[in-house]
């Protein structure tokens, strides 16, 4: 396809943008937000433009997303002036036709205001209004050529930033109905770890940046938790678990990274002199709140009963085929341990005369991204933009 005509695909994410023409192999992905750090309050950093800060230690997030919803439009028409500029994609909408995602279940103010935006101000020649699980499941389709989309039955587990959805796909439709929402998200789980650290450790509230990584770096979801809180009791086990996190001074450590452990000594290896922080059971008990909300205050069930109760809505001859067909995307699924964790919960709640069977993408992040590359792609018999009148 010629770059001149085609499609731009964004799937505009409460934490990050994941962006690209329907021609290209894949997507760039940027912070969907501004951040501002205390050394310099008077400049905002933007995507890559992060790289330029001199002192990430306090760099603080100003989001477009609240709750979940696209509400801070001055941000996202910042975010997005930069993102369509040369210095950042190089994309331009002028002229173009644009699909772009938009929250499970969106308020149609929020609905209208997007619209509105990009096509005045970008001057786009259509829009096609859709969500990351709709994508995922197109793309899911497309992956397995042997099932039509208007035979697919999945449920796809949108493990995000501000929420966790659980969406059932019967016979290729979405039901609505079904849908289920966790307010637990990667949002909720770094905001834990910056209060638990903090509390323990060192402060760190004003560290949003600096947690958010320690978090993809050392936190997993424990397969049994009861096991792994014996690292109280059980030295062995507390050796296990035990992690040192060199934080950054972003002179000559950028980013944070976990000290080498010496196996011959069973000993941490003293190779800087850098500031660090000892975690134990902080690895696991942060992600555990994937599975039980209440733990921080949250009166909801965990994905694997979520499932079920989504699952419960659909027609009961369906039943097989959805539970064999669980797709997981979105960047907080990516712990260590997630998947067996969750296959494990929603085999012991699920009937035992069906199998349960979880399809985990190699890009979990990007494969909405995917799916409205190809839905772009396609003939059009799926795709119906809303023109300019």
């Amino acid at each position: 396809m010629c770059e001149d005509t085609a499609a731009v695909v964004i799937d505009n994410g409460a934490y990050t943008a994941k962006l690209g023409l329907s021609c290209h192999d894949d997507p760039q992905i940027m912070p969907n937000c501004i951040m501002k750090a205390k050394a310099e309050r008077r400049r905002a950093f933007i995507g890559s433009q992060i790289d330029e800060c001199r002192d990430a230690s306090g760099l603080f997030y100003i989001l477009c997303f609240q709750k979940g919803y696209l509400l801070n439009w001055d941000i996202q028409k910042t975010v997005w002036d930069y993102i369509f500029s040369s210095e950042g994609s190089g994309i331009s909408l002028e002229d173009r036709n644009v699909l772009v995602t938009e929250p499970q279940l969106n308020f149609p103010s929020i609905q209208e205001a997007m619209v509105e935006i990009i096509f005045e101000e970008y001057h786009c020649s259509g829009i096609h209004k859709s969500t990351t699980a709709d994508l995922a499941a197109f793309n899911y389709c497309a992956d397995s050529e042997e099932t039509p989309l208007q035979s697919l039955n999945c449920l796809v587990v949108d493990v995000g930033y501000s929420f966790t959805h659980i969406v059932p796909f019967v016979c290729g439709k979405k039901l609505l109905k079904g849908i289920r929402r966790i307010d637990v998200g990667g949002k909720v789980l770094t905001n834990h770890l910056k209060e638990l650290i903090s509390y323990r450790h060192l402060n760190v509230m004003d560290e949003s940046y600096v947690v958010n990584q320690i978090k993809e770096d050392v936190c997993f979801v424990s397969e049994n938790f009861a096991n792994e809180m014996l690292c109280h009791t059980d030295k062995t086990k507390r050796d296990e678990i035990i992690m040192e996190y060199v934080l950054p001074d972003f002179t000559s450590v950028k980013r944070g990274y976990v000290r080498k452990r010496d196996v011959t000594q069973n000993s941490l290896v003293d190779d800087s002199d850098q500031q660090s922080l000892r975690l134990c059971n902080e690895r696991f008990t942060v992600p555990e709140l994937l599975f039980h909300p209440t733990d921080v205050g949250i009166k909801q069930v965990g994905i694997p009963e979520a499932v079920i109760d989504a699952l419960k809505e659909c027609p009961v001859y369906t039943h097989h085929e959805l539970l064999r067909n669980i797709l997981v995307i979105g960047g907080s699924s990516l712990f260590a341990g997630f998947i067996p964790r969750l296959k494990a919960e929603i085999r012991a709640l699920a009937a035992d005369d069906l199998e349960v069977s979880i399809i985990f993408p190699e890009d979990p992040i990007a494969y909405g991204w995917y799916g409205g590359k190809e839905l772009a792609l396609s003939d059009g018999d799926y795709l119906h933009p809303l023109k300019l009148n």
